[in-house]
């Protein structure tokens, strides 16, 4: 690993370039998109729930508010350091001032950076908390024939660069590669997940590619190690192709993270497509082609930010060319796709550009954090890619590194409701990462960093990963739900579901504004649910995800732990954070509960164990 000094400058290079998007001019023009009609802005506890009819061609939307009765409106700005649109109604604004006039309007957003004309202006005033708390009824219809319940979340996960699983050294006490696979083990055989994507197959530690007098050479016996672990795990990996090789490199000096990745073109795109051919060719020779064909081959990594491209667009795109024909080369039915972009940036470029010239786009994938996924399917069918699979390859709730909501439970609570608005319109939502073995900007400097990681170094489940294991616990059938009240179906979301005997419902109580990560009182909610069909002598049973509850954070904290936790405490943290299911009473057609914000609660219901 680098000195010290050396990730210090990866981390100050990282941060003030970070934001800075790449080449945003284009040679086509997005559609005019008509403003949201039947805009309705309704005041309730503590918050302002929005809502319209969508737009066709949106691929998101921007909540825009005022004071007074004239002036600017502004983007609705919930700081979550990415993207602020939203792909579809309703939105639940909390930063308002309870008691405060406002006014509403919304646009429709055909591009991430581009917004279209705001829609009519309407008015509503967030109520002051009156001591009561608000109720929110949920009606779940147990006995109807249901649909099939999308998990976007089982066909991929995010993780460190796969070298990392050959690592030896240590890390808060812990071998880094025997616990990032034990981590990765953990989300294939508990959470079910298919496939993981990471960076850097051609980073230098890999030792895939050298010239020798000026001609290249190839040596994928570190690949073939790192791909044998992933392939013995259960899983199977998403080849991102990059970053780029030393001796292929147009300027070696142009790097990214404190392990030195190189962002610059190649040298040669001939080379860069012949290695990439004899990639993918040695892959199929290995693992055999029925199981290559399975895999997923993206190009880059956000190269639309300055910090992972030195390039400019129309190199990356010259890049995709390449590596799409070097990958059809091998067999036309393996899938290519990108761009791999930050914030959603750039599917159109790609697209628009794939149109006119051929290329082939087997999927489009992109990132955000903060906000659930755009519906980019809109772009897709602009430029006839309208069968493509849509990968979501990074998502989570912050873009960055060491900042502590990512040990919070309002992230748990967050990764339910991006799951929840993804399913049944993305083909994958890859949570990123697994684990806090993660060294982007440096190895972690203490147990709870704010890491990036759904498992803590030492194997701790975080509140995010307790909210993996709550979706895994929903049944195939998906139930139709209702909900009224104050922020019923914006504040208080709920996922109903049935199995052969059982019926599982999720609630949660969130708002996306991060301001409010540590709670709000004002926001808390009575939930009343209503359950008719389901047999009033069934058992009932409660886990819940809250401050203080599934919370290593907490635990931590009452514990008064260090930097790093001696064996025993780290027993104790696993045991005082672990999910717990208790008996719930109910009258036999409803159940009565109280969400704070932010909170989530798993209810099952299921025929009496008889002892």
């Amino acid at each position: 690993m680098q000195h010290d000094a050396e990730t210090d400058r990866a981390r100050t290079d990282w941060e003030g370039r970070i934001a800075v998007r790449s080449d945003e001019e284009r040679e086509f023009v997005f559609p005019d998109l008509a403003p949201p009609k039947e805009v309705t802005a309704v005041g309730g506890a503590g918050q302002v729930t929005i809502d319209w009819s969508p737009v066709d061609g949106a691929v998101g939307y921007l909540v825009l508010r005022g004071t007074g009765d004239h002036g600017p409106l502004e983007s609705v700005d919930h700081h979550s350091g990415d993207v602020l649109s939203v792909p579809a109604p309703p939105y639940v604004d909390t930063t308002c001032t309870p008691g405060t006039p406002y006014r509403y309007a919304v646009a429709s957003v055909p591009e991430v950076t581009v917004a279209g004309r705001p829609s009519a202006v309407v008015g509503a005033v967030p109520l002051v908390a009156d001591g009561t708390v608000p109720v929110v009824s949920v009606t779940v219809d147990a006995v109807a024939e249901g649909i099939e319940l999308a998990k976007p979340w089982v066909p991929m996960v995010g993780s460190e660069r796969l070298s990392q699983l050959l690592c030896t050294d240590r890390s808060g006490g812990h071998e880094i590669g025997a616990e990032l696979e034990q981590a990765l083990r953990r989300m294939h055989d508990e959470i079910g997940v298919r496939t993981v994507r990471a960076h850097a197959i051609f980073h230098d530690d890999t030792r895939v590619y050298t010239e020798v007098d000026g001609e290249p050479s190839y040596d994928f016996t570190v690949v073939d190690a790192i791909y044998d672990k992933v392939l013995a795990i259960g899983l199977r990996p998403v080849v991102e192709l990059g970053f780029m090789p030393r001796d292929l490199a147009s300027d070696p000096s142009r790097t990214v993270f404190a392990y030195g990745a190189i962002i610059s073109p190649p040298t040669s795109y001939e080379r860069w497509h012949d290695l990439v051919r004899a990639l993918v060719r040695h892959l199929v020779e290995r693992y055999g082609l029925d199981e290559v064909l399975t895999w997923d081959f993206e190009v880059w990594n956000e190269a639309n930010l300055e910090v992972f491209w030195s390039g400019t667009k129309a190199e990356w795109l010259h890049l995709y060319d390449a590596t799409a024909a070097a990958v059809k080369a091998v067999d036309a039915r393996l899938a290519i796709g990108g761009p791999s972009s930050a914030a959603a940036g750039w599917v159109d470029d790609l697209l628009a550009h794939a149109a006119a010239h051929g290329t082939p786009v087997d999927f489009v994938s992109t990132h955000t954090y903060g906000s659930p996924p755009l519906d980019v399917r809109a772009s897709m069918e602009r430029h006839g890619f309208g069968d493509a699979r849509i990968l979501w390859t990074e998502w989570g709730v912050t873009p960055t590194h060491f900042n502590p909501i990512n040990d919070s439970v309002f992230a748990g609570v967050f990764l339910l409701r991006g799951m929840r608005s993804a399913a049944g319109r993305v083909d994958a939502l890859a949570y990123w990462v697994a684990s806090d073995h993660f060294e982007e900007l440096g190895r972690p400097p203490r147990l709870l960093h704010g890491g990036f990681g759904l498992q803590t170094v030492g194997g701790l489940a975080k509140p995010r990963y307790h909210a993996m294991s709550l979706l895994s616990r929903l049944g195939p059938v998906e139930l139709p739900v209702t909900l009224t009240g104050d922020g019923g179906g914006s504040l208080v979301e709920a996922w109903a579901s049935r199995d052969d005997e059982r019926v599982a419902v999720l609630l949660w109580n969130l708002t996306l504004d991060q301001t409010k990560a540590d709670g709000a009182p004002e926001l808390s909610r009575t939930v009343h649910v209503e359950l008719p069909g389901v047999d009033p002598s069934w058992q009932a049973t409660a886990t819940t995800l809250g401050i203080g509850a599934g919370d290593v954070a907490t635990a931590a904290a009452e514990l008064g732990l260090g930097d790093w936790p001696t064996d025993e405490q780290l027993s104790e943290l696993a045991e005082r954070s672990r999910l717990v299911s208790t008996p719930l009473e109910w009258n036999g057609s409803a159940l009565e509960l109280t969400l704070p914000m932010p909170s989530a609660v798993l209810v099952e219901l299921a025929p009496r164990r008889r002892d």
